[in-house]
């Protein structure tokens, strides 16, 4: 089944090249269908890149899947266009009146900031709270993981003494889990952050589950036990060569950066990197929107009775 997706986004002509079913806006209106309605809240600076990057993994599975791209009001992106964003991207007034079955809140080059310096974390509060009631499932990745294990669960990130980059293997706590339905007993993949979180207090969280972690890199893939958040605290949507593009920049900026682990072939940032954690990141995200927010979503928004904010459990 196709994403749909806004008429003329960049991203559209790729995904064609790469025969995945894309269809816009104004055919998918004409289908009788309930598409499933995903929120992406892109805080990546290089926005057209990870916009492909998650399309490419929402793609792949077989339902109709409707993306609405956010944008934060209270800062603007250096690194895309003012026009891109106001083609593709809402702000959360415009879209806070609806209801989503499934939320994404990415990465953001603020890791090293305490939280509440950074200049939207107001409004990235805001959203986490109103995805309480409004959303069915929200997927929290690197930064936005570290983010929503703060604010929803007290749980705070520190500095590590260097940068953690690179393709790590991790194992799987809990295989009948159906978020790692299917993934092998160890699995690779990347992750690219200078600071991280406690294993010891995801594991002795009263509400939280540890789903994946590296020996190397630390908590991985943390699911909330009313299975309604997940944090990742990696990238599996990255591209071969993303982990590279990030290394060669930080290099040109005379960044004292290493070489990202287990990466390059030979560890010689000449050689082209491959992608040797493909086949799990399309899996984590066909489970995901099968059984999180396909097999949870009500058919019919309208039909649900809203809830009360006193009904919402607030875990810190």
């Amino acid at each position: 089944m196709p994403i749909n997706i806004p008429k003329n986004l960049p991203a559209g002509e790729v995904l064609r090249k790469e025969k995945i079913f894309v269809m816009e806006e104004d055919r998918a209106s004409t289908q009788e269908i309930r598409p499933l309605n995903i929120l992406v809240f892109n805080l990546m600076p290089e926005k057209e890149k990870t916009e492909l990057q998650l399309l490419r993994l929402l793609g792949n599975t077989p339902l109709q899947t409707n993306v609405t791209f956010l944008n934060t009001a209270t800062y603007t992106s250096k690194n895309v266009s003012k026009s891109h964003l106001e083609l593709f991207y809402k702000t959360f007034d415009e879209i806070k009146h609806r209801r989503f079955d499934g939320m994404i809140i990415t990465g953001a080059p603020v890791e090293r900031m305490e939280f509440e310096d950074v200049n939207y974390w107001e409004e990235i509060t805001k959203v986490m709270d109103w995805a309480k009631i409004n959303v069915t499932s929200s997927m929290y990745i690197c930064w936005g993981a570290q983010a929503a294990l703060y604010h929803l669960y007290g749980i705070g990130k520190f500095e590590l003494p260097k940068k953690c980059s690179g393709i790590y293997g991790h194992v799987i706590t809990d295989l009948t889990v159906d978020l790692v339905r299917g993934f092998s007993d160890e699995f690779l993949a990347p992750h690219s952050r200078h600071t991280d979180v406690s294993l010891d207090e995801i594991r002795n969280h009263p509400h939280l589950r540890l789903l994946s972690y590296s020996e190397d890199a630390g908590a991985f893939i943390i699911q909330s036990k009313d299975t309604k958040n997940i944090m990742i605290t990696g990238h599996l949507e990255y591209d071969a060569t993303t982990l590279a593009d990030e290394y060669h920049r930080d290099v040109e900026k005379g960044e004292p950066v290493e070489i990202p682990v287990n990466y390059f072939p030979n560890d010689d940032p000449t050689n082209e990197p491959k992608n040797t954690w493909r086949a799990h990141s399309h899996l984590l995200f066909y489970n995901w929107l099968n059984y999180y927010v396909y097999q949870e979503t009500p058919y019919d928004w309208h039909f649900v009775e809203d809830n009360k904010e006193d009904e919402i459990e607030y875990h810190i």
